[in-house]
């Protein structure tokens, strides 16, 4: 799998993308974890364990406790990656509203 497409296939999922949410707060364990979700303890452990697998999220052991915590350095390659597309937007959306903006400056007159 190339190396994007297993974190963007773990961010498809809105859990995933919550428990990232949360995580981006700090290190919690799965009980913290699981808490505000209306679903099963091993259920979220299965979302973490996919969110490990794409290399988001690592485990850290202390003690008998298993805190999960954010990868900020893979974060920041998608960041990265989306970034080239956030330049070619942010031009379109500026020529577009130059265009929109001489659409409704009435010095112009009727446009053909």
């Amino acid at each position: 799998m190339p190396p994007l497409d297993a974190p963007f296939a773990a961010l498809a999922d809105p859990t995933r993308r919550a428990l990232l949410a949360r995580l981006a707060e700090g290190e919690a364990t799965v009980q913290d974890l699981a808490r505000p979700f209306a679903i099963s303890q091993p259920a979220i452990s299965r979302h973490l364990k996919v969110l490990e697998e794409a290399g988001l999220i690592e485990t850290r052991i202390q003690g008998t406790a298993r805190p999960r915590r954010l990868k900020p350095e893979a974060m920041a390659g998608l960041w990265h990656w989306l970034g080239q597309y956030r330049a070619l937007w942010e031009a379109r959306f500026q020529r577009l509203d130059t265009v929109l903006d001489h659409l409704d400056d009435p010095a112009e007159g009727p446009q053909p």
